[in-house]
């Protein structure tokens, strides 16, 4: 079965929901878990006022007993503390769309007779589902020696230079920076061009960096557009609020390289095929080779600024500005769970499909069976063969 999800619920409603479908049975797991991951997503500098306010925790509806996955569908909820603010409360009308932001054109889609639902559903408060999710995948994954870690590269006009850092250390090192950036002096710089922002009442994007090891080679399928690895990851990571760039590796930097100059030569080590480089960022013709998956995120700075922006009260006609909704200055850091979670999830479905099985006891020693780049895995015949 493929693994799947879905959440529901909207920024001030009762809870936050989810419900997760396809997870083998017999994965040990506790809330804490959960709310390790959920408590990652709610620190970062530049968030805003609500994370004082949200203390984020899962509460386990069905799917795990007695601390194991059962293989049936796993629910989640996460209640929203500021519900209690709104709770058959007047809210005055929304009729200023915020430009960038869901409201005017969910308006349009839904016919809402105000613009508030657009708001509630499109907010980022809804990742804190999506990371509840990616956390039991996340921890999936962990029974096969994946690891799956993130950092933010940029922020602003501020880029960190990671180039002789390892992968391993750089995630690592990032959860001890308030921007989880793992280059102390660029962390310094990018807090100084958040509170640049902070006073001017406006906004700051920048791009996150996550990176997947060990997953084993033939994952993903070159045969269809859909089950390219590199496919099934854009559209989650794209999925995410304000996310609008994905590249796998250096991407944009390969575009301005000659062929012999972006590929990643192969050469023999004894038994096994490596790599000296990884400009591919682990995927090759949508299959995993067994490189570190290497995927780049850039997200805009978001559309809720205290600054008003020129806009149209959508009621009266007349040109207008828009009025401040709560929001992060800088959500770039809090970012970096909730790509790493999404990032799991399609991992974990890859794994699945990959290997089978309803629970983790089949699935442990197929993954240990499973060819590498080594030539001995290889059979080829060396004969002519004629197609079609």
């Amino acid at each position: 079965m493929p693994l799947r999800f879905l959440t529901a619920g909207e920024s001030h409603g009762p809870a936050m929901l989810a419900i997760l479908e396809g997870m083998p049975a017999g994965l040990k797991i506790t809330p804490n878990v959960i709310d390790h991951e959920l408590q990652r997503r709610q620190r970062g500098y530049g968030a805003g006022p609500r994370m004082k306010l949200e203390k984020d925790q899962a509460i386990i509806q069905s799917g795990i007993l007695e601390g194991k996955t059962t293989g049936a569908p796993i629910s989640l909820s996460i209640i929203n503390a500021d519900h209690e603010k709104w709770k058959n409360k007047d809210i005055p009308p929304m009729t200023a769309p915020r430009p960038g932001h869901a409201d005017l054109v969910g308006a349009i889609k839904y016919g809402y007779e105000d613009l508030r639902p657009s708001l509630e559903r499109a907010s980022a408060r809804e990742t804190s589902a999506r990371v509840a999710v990616g956390a039991i995948c996340k921890h999936l994954l962990e029974e096969f020696g994946v690891q799956i870690g993130g950092y933010v590269v940029s922020i602003g006009k501020v880029k960190a230079d990671l180039f002789d850092m390892n992968l391993p250390d750089r995630s690592v090192r990032a959860e001890e920076s308030e921007v989880r950036c793992p280059n102390e002096g660029a962390a310094q710089e990018m807090i100084a061009e958040i509170e640049s922002a902070i006073k001017g009442k406006n906004t700051l994007g920048g791009v996150i960096e996550v990176v997947a090891m060990g997953l084993p080679p033939g994952l993903g399928s070159h045969v269809q557009w859909d089950r390219k690895l590199e496919s099934r990851l854009g559209a989650a990571i794209l999925g995410i609020q304000a996310i609008k760039g994905v590249e796998f590796g250096p991407a944009f930097e390969n575009a301005r390289l000659r062929g012999t100059e972006a590929q990643d030569q192969i050469f023999r080590e004894g038994e096994k095929l490596v790599r000296k480089t990884n400009r591919a960022g682990g995927i090759e013709g949508g299959i995993t080779n067994g490189e570190p998956i290497i995927i780049r995120a850039a997200m805009k700075p978001i559309a809720s600024t205290l600054t008003p922006q020129e806009t149209v009260d959508i009621f009266s006609g007349e040109e207008t500005v828009t009025t401040y909704e709560r929001s992060d200055f800088c959500p770039v850091p809090r970012a970096v769970p909730i790509i790493e979670a999404v990032t799991a999830f399609v991992l974990a479905d890859a794994l699945l499909e990959k290997l089978g099985g309803d629970s983790l006891a089949e699935m442990l020693p197929r993954f240990a069976a499973l060819k590498q780049a080594k030539l001995s895995d290889i059979k080829l015949d060396n004969q002519p063969h004629k197609f079609w």
